[in-house]
């Protein structure tokens, strides 16, 4: 018998079979420095089915922008930080942008001035607000993204503080959206340092993450080859694994829960010491939530050389990409696209990243797939034919159909929810698991529903004129 929550994850991907055509990468837009140097995390779609990201330097402020990429239309500066303003305010975004319930997107700052970095909102209007600016004592130099948990707060990482005795080890901090910060755990070498990746709550409620560093000290001495934790939403931290170089080194990007129940990542070296000797190219790995690692892949150098962040697409299948390796023209490979079966099955996708696609995806981000069901990502560099140019966004095809999401993932009966997809106009019919909603379209990209009395936990879905689109996870109804 399993709860709710998890049964909501089990309905995964459950009723639609799927046929692959040929991979087809298509370059969408170019970082020019006025609109951005350096995209560092994961892309989001929005309320409105642009994509919105951060570039870590660049824009109108030279302290980083926050962009979006409208269908059809070019790559806009949403919002420019600008650098040494003097008032607090933030700079050099490095972290991916979380889209809320509230319509609003959440995100981190590395640095201000003063300050060591902020967390911040940002309306669809582009009217940002920041909410804290991190002092040193209770975190600094916030790099990942934020995760909203089922109780409502915000929960995140720093990468450094200036907490005695664990100087320099990095936190975990939970943020209320009205500003209240707590800082739950810093990090003290034996159990990690340096977390880079923001963190995933599973369906156990748990919270579950990553430190690149920390753990055995005598591996890459003397920070360590990094772990995996997990820790309570109100702090009760365990350190779940210690990696040893021969299992993966340096995790830098987020875990995902995949529809097995286990969580998945990846570390960016490691693993076969023949591969870039001795440091390894990197690793997939498997982890339970009470933490029994499986290593379900070691890069070679001719499959990639250091893997990005995961996601788990509507095939059941993870894609990912690596930061080298395919394409010679670039010093170590440009880079490379792949996907892996839960049960190991690894296949190379795409290695012709270069000129005029641009290059180095960002290991620290994943992939998203977009409710139109093709993959978006971003390159640090190019798409200028040498190691010139301030990054790309790039469409990856392979054939995987649209589909909608629910925004939260759960609610009561009577709640409304949003459902975000593409080509809603004129939808027809609304259900919560099987139990038809009253509903509203508020655009192309995006319909209000009010959960029904009756509803259960299970999928969601639209008719549209397109056909008949269901949500990836089932929705949860207490």
């Amino acid at each position: 018998m399993c709860s709710n929550r998890a049964c909501g994850l089990v309905l995964y991907f459950a009723t639609t079979a799927f046929v692959l055509p040929a991979q087809t990468l298509t370059p969408l837009a170019a970082f020019k420095g006025a609109n951005g140097i350096s995209p560092h995390g994961s892309l989001v779609q929005g309320m409105d089915g642009s994509l919105y990201g951060t570039a870590e330097y660049g824009g109108s402020g030279a302290g980083g922008v926050i962009f979006n990429l409208a269908k059809g239309a070019g790559l806009t500066d949403f919002h420019s930080f600008i650098l040494n303003s003097g008032d607090s305010s933030g700079q050099n975004p490095m972290g991916g942008l979380l889209l809320a319930a509230d319509g609003n997107f959440y995100g981190t700052t590395e640095l201000s001035s003063p300050g060591f970095g902020t967390i911040f909102k940002i309306t669809p209007d582009g009217a940002l607000t920041t909410i804290h600016t991190f002092a040193g004592t209770d975190g600094s130099w916030s790099q990942a993204g934020l995760v909203k948990a089922e109780n409502g707060d915000l929960y995140g990482t720093t990468t450094f503080s200036f907490v005695f005795p664990n100087f320099g080890y990095g936190t975990i901090f939970k943020i209320t959206t009205a500003g209240v910060l707590t800082t739950l755990h810093s990090f003290n070498l034996t159990d990690g340092a340096d977390p880079l990746a923001g963190l995933v709550q599973a369906t156990n409620g748990n919270l579950y993450g990553t430190a690149s560093e920390g753990g055995n000290t005598t591996c890459y001495a003397p920070k360590g080859c990094g772990t995996v934790f997990k820790i309570t939403p109100d702090g009760v931290f365990t350190t779940l694994h210690i990696f040893d170089q021969n299992d993966g080194a340096n995790p830098l990007a987020a875990l995902v829960q995949a529809s097995d129940g286990n969580l998945y990542g990846t570390t960016n070296s490691g693993g076969l010491a023949a591969c870039n000797p001795p440091y390894g190219c990197g690793t997939i790995f498997r982890i339970t939530s009470d933490g029994v690692l499986a290593t379900i892949h070691n890069f070679d150098g001719a499959d990639g050389v250091g893997p990005s962040g995961l996601v788990q697409a509507t095939d059941g299948n993870l894609y990912g990409t690596t930061q080298y390796g395919g394409n010679t023209t670039c010093t170590n490979g440009c880079g490379t696209i792949f996907k892996i079966g839960l049960d190991g099955t690894f296949t190379s996708l795409y290695s012709d990243f270069g000129s005029g696609v641009g290059f180095r995806p960002q290991p620290h981000a994943a992939l998203l797939q977009a409710t139109d069901g093709d993959f978006y990502g971003t390159t640090a560099l190019g798409p200028a034919p040498s190691s010139s140019g301030d990054g790309s966004i790039f469409k990856f095809s392979v054939g995987l159909g649209p589909f909608v999401k629910t925004l939260p993932g759960l609610g009561a009966v009577g709640s409304h929810v949003r459902i975000l997809g593409d080509d809603l106009t004129g939808a027809t019919s609304v259900t919560f698991n099987g139990v038809a909603a009253a509903f509203s379209v508020v655009s192309p990209a995006q319909i209000v529903a009010t959960v029904p009395a009756g509803a259960t936990t299970g999928k969601v879905q639209v008719i549209a004129p397109g056909g008949t689109l269901l949500s990836t996870v089932g929705f949860v109804v207490p």
